[in-house]
């Protein structure tokens, strides 16, 4: 399942049943998303544009996921109801929803948010499940191999088009009067502005506690969202276009 896009770099992980989920009654959502995540690529000027938040990338997906393939925005309102009279109303809203024959997919999308979204989409998942609302949750982000390179990826793009000194940045991106001395101190330190520039954007743009894989398996591996089956995937490098 999703070989095409392990030999691609992505890393995929299925827990609680998922795989056999997936194998038996959701073939077609596999289908789906292996096509929508094959189509990925990351121009690196785009990385830089972007930076944090919701890129380009993420509203590429969610309109291909939306649009093309009905895995529309849903809010599920769960009401407990004690002799005719609602005693409580509970909502959770999933970013993508599709309803299969056999079940019914939630998805998420965490490109570049605070890793405690990873807490509140995994919680979702599982409340939604406990409620038999939904078959299977899944999250998508930041591979390790991407989440590793990214220094090194806005190094070379900064040698390769003359981002030698701070006046050079405006033609890619704004950055604050904060982050314009967070960067000069990490030039000094590291030798070059190039490298200095590249640490002190990724550290702020895409740093350890923004969401990526690391962050997400450590909560799996903690139970968080236990016992929902659910489908991890993480975006490699080989999608950025250098």
């Amino acid at each position: 399942m999703f070989e095409k896009l392990k030999k691609k770099g992505f890393q995929v992980l299925a827990l609680h049943h998922a795989e056999a989920i997936l194998k038996h009654d959701m073939a077609d959502a596999v289908t789906e998303l292996e096509r929508v995540l094959l189509d990925i690529q990351i121009p690196v000027e785009e990385l830089i544009r972007g930076g944090g938040g919701e890129g380009e990338l993420t509203q590429r997906m969610r309109h291909t996921l939306a649009d093309d393939c009905g895995w529309k925005k849903h809010n599920f309102e769960i009401k407990k109801i004690v002799d005719g009279e609602e005693k409580e109303s509970v909502s959770h809203e999933v970013d993508h929803v599709k309803r299969f024959p056999t079940g019914t997919f939630a998805l998420e999308i965490e490109w570049n948010n605070k890793d405690p979204f990873f807490d509140r989409d995994l919680e979702n998942f599982k409340r939604l499940h406990a409620d038999g609302v939904i078959s299977i949750g899944a999250i998508i982000t930041r591979g390790s191999t991407l989440q590793e390179s990214l220094r090194d990826v806005v190094t070379r793009f900064a040698r390769k088009n003359g981002v030698h000194r701070a006046a050079a940045l405006s033609k890619h991106y704004s950055p604050t009067a904060r982050q314009l001395q967070i960067i000069e101190r990490m030039a000094k330190a590291k030798g070059s502005f190039e490298e200095g520039w590249a640490h002190a954007f990724v550290s702020d743009k895409f740093g350890e506690a923004t969401t990526h894989w690391r962050k997400l398996e450590d909560r799996v591996r903690r139970g968080v969202g236990n016992p929902c089956p659910l489908l991890l995937v993480g975006i490699p490098k080989q999608v950025i276009v250098v």
